[in-house]
C-alpha cells in the first residue's frame, strides 16, 4: 500500500472500521526579511486562545503542497499572495485561528539551524528562498486577528524511501542509524533517545524565535500500519527496551516521553504558549477496553502506540483536537458518540477539547450520502454546542474551506459563526 496522507488515511480507516491549530512588527524579521524575530515583541491575538473563548480554526497543509504553497518553486511574491488569500478567507468566515504546517517532512518553513528548507516551498530541499515564510505568516495572521499555531510533524522524514534524495546535509543522512524505512516512506526511529531530543530541538526553535500562538502536532507518531510490513526497530528495542514487557508498551512509552517532555519544554520557553495535538479520533474500542469508545475502528493506542487518552488525563497538553472525521450515525465511528466520549476524557483535566472536522469529505462522490448533504457539518457544530467541554472546531483543510463545497461552510457560517 502506498503512503497514506492525513486525509486519505482517515477515509481508508473509516472504511476498514466499517469492515471490522508571530506578530513581529517590532522585530528584525519583516514580512520579506530573514532576521530573527523577538518572540516577546508582541503577544499577538491571545483573545483567540483564551480558555473561555470559542476557537474557530482551519488547518493549512504544506505537505504534498496540499493547501500552500500550491506547488513548489513559486516566487516569493506568489507564495506570499497565496497565503494572504487563505488568511483572508479564514477571516471572511469569521474564524480566529489557523494551524499552519511549517515542518511537514523533517524540513522547515523558517531558517532552522537544525533542518533544511522544505522542498514543498522551494522545489529543492535545502534551497534558501531568501525570506522567512513563518515570520511573514505570523505577521499576516495577527494583522487579521487570527492566532497562528505552528503545526509540526514529529517523526516523518519523507514520503519516499530513498535517503539519497534528501538534502546532502540532512540530519537523516548524517545519522542513518536514526532512520527506518516503512511503507514507502522514511521515519525517525522514536525509540532512540537522541532522536527524541533532536526532534524536540528542531520544533522548539520556532517557539523560541517566533511569536506563534501554539505548538501543534498532528496524528503521526509511529506510522499508520501497512499490511504485510513491520516497523524495523527490533535492535533499538533490544538496546533500550529492557524495562518493558512488550514492544508495544515500550513504543507507547517512547511517544509518552516525546509528548510529556515537549509540553515541559514549551512551558519553559513561554508559559503562555499553547501546546496541542490532533490525534486520530479513536483511542481504543470498547470491545478492546471498557474505557474505550463505542466504535469499531483502528485504535491509536494499539496501532499508532499513541495513548491519546492518557496524555489528556495526565495534562500533558493544553488542548486536544481529535480528528472526528466521521458523520453522525456511522455505525463504526459515530460522531455523535465520539464527541461525548472525548468530553468525558477531558472533563476535569484542564485540557481544552476542540473538535477536528472533515470539510474535505463534503461533496466527495466517494463518501457516503451524509457527506452529500450541505448541512452535515453544521449539524456537527449544533450537536457539539450542547456539550460544555467542546470549545471550538478546526476544519481540514484550507483549500476545501475556501472552495466551500455544496455551500457547507456557508451553512456553518450562517448557523454558527455570523
Amino acid at each position: 500500500m502506498g503512503h497514506l496522507t492525513r486525509r486519505t488515511f482517515t477515509a481508508v480507516a473509516a472504511g476498514a472500521a466499517i469492515g471490522s491549530l508571530a506578530l513581529t512588527r517590532a522585530g528584525a524579521a519583516s514580512p520579506g526579511g530573514g532576521g530573527t524575530p523577538d518572540p516577546a515583541a508582541d503577544p499577538g491575538p491571545r483573545a483567540a486562545w483564551r480558555p473561555e473563548g470559542e476557537l474557530r480554526g482551519v488547518w493549512i497543509a504544506s505537505v504534498n503542497n496540499g493547501d500552500w504553497p500550491s506547488k513548489p518553486g513559486l516566487s516569493a511574491d506568489q507564495v506570499r499572495s497565496e497565503l494572504r488569500a487563505l488568511l483572508d478567507d479564514a477571516a471572511r468566515w469569521n474564524l480566529n485561528a489557523v494551524f499552519l504546517q511549517v515542518r511537514p517532512t523533517a524540513d522547515a518553513f523558517w531558517p532552522s539551524p537544525h533542518e533544511p528548507w522544505s522542498a514543498w516551498l522551494t522545489g529543492v530541499q535545502g534551497a534558501d528562498p531568501g525570506w522567512d515564510p513563518l515570520a511573514f505568516a505570523v505577521e499576516e495572521a495577527h494583522a487579521r486577528g487570527l492566532a497562528l499555531h505552528a503545526w509540526f510533524n514529529p517523526y516523518r522524514i519523507a514520503n519516499h524511501d530513498d535517503p539519497a534524495r534528501l538534502a546532502a546535509d540532512h540530519p537523516a543522512r548524517r545519522n542513518p542509524e536514526w532512520v527506518v524505512r516503512y511503507g514507502g516512506g522514511l521515519y525517525y526511529n522514536p525509540g532512540i533517545p537522541a532522536v527524541r531530543r533532536f526532534t524536540q530541538d528542531a520544533m522548539i526553535h520556532a517557539a523560541e524565535n517566533y511569536a506563534i500562538d501554539g505548538v501543534h502536532w498532528d496524528d503521526y507518531f509511529y506510522p499508520y500500519p501497512v499490511a504485510g510490513e513491520e516497523f524495523d526497530d527490533a535492535e533499538t528495542y533490544a538496546e533500550y527496551g529492557g524495562d518493558f514487557d512488550s514492544l508495544a508498551d515500550w513504543r507507547r512509552n517512547n511517544v509518552n516521553l516525546l509528548v510529556r517532555e515537549m509540553h515541559e519544554r514549551v512551558k519553559a520557553v513561554r508559559p503562555d504558549l499553547a501546546f496541542g495535538i490532533s490525534p486520530f479520533g479513536v483511542w481504543r474500542n470498547r470491545g478492546t477496553d471498557p474505557a474505550g469508545s463505542d466504535t469499531r475502528s483502528l485504535q491509536a493506542y494499539d496501532e499508532l502506540f499513541a495513548d491519546t487518552r492518557g496524555w489528556v488525563r495526565n495534562g500533558w497538553m493544553d488542548y486536544v483536537v481529535p480528528q472526528l472525521y466521521w458523520h453522525i450515525g456511522l455505525a463504526a465511528a459515530d460522531y455523535a458518540k465520539l464527541v461525548p466520549w472525548w468530553s468525558e476524557v477531558c472533563a476535569g483535566t484542564g485540557v481544552r477539547l476542540i473538535v477536528g472536522e472533515a470539510m474535505y469529505k463534503v461533496g466527495d462522490a466517494a463518501q457516503p450520502d451524509a457527506w452529500q448533504d450541505p448541512a452535515e457539518l453544521s449539524r456537527h457544530l449544533t450537536l457539539a454546542a450542547e456539550d460544555p467541554e467542546v470549545t471550538g472546531h478546526v476544519f481540514f483543510a484550507a483549500s476545501q474551506v475556501k472552495a466551500d463545497p455544496l455551500g457547507a461552510m456557508w451553512r456553518v457560517y450562517e448557523d454558527h459563526y455570523r
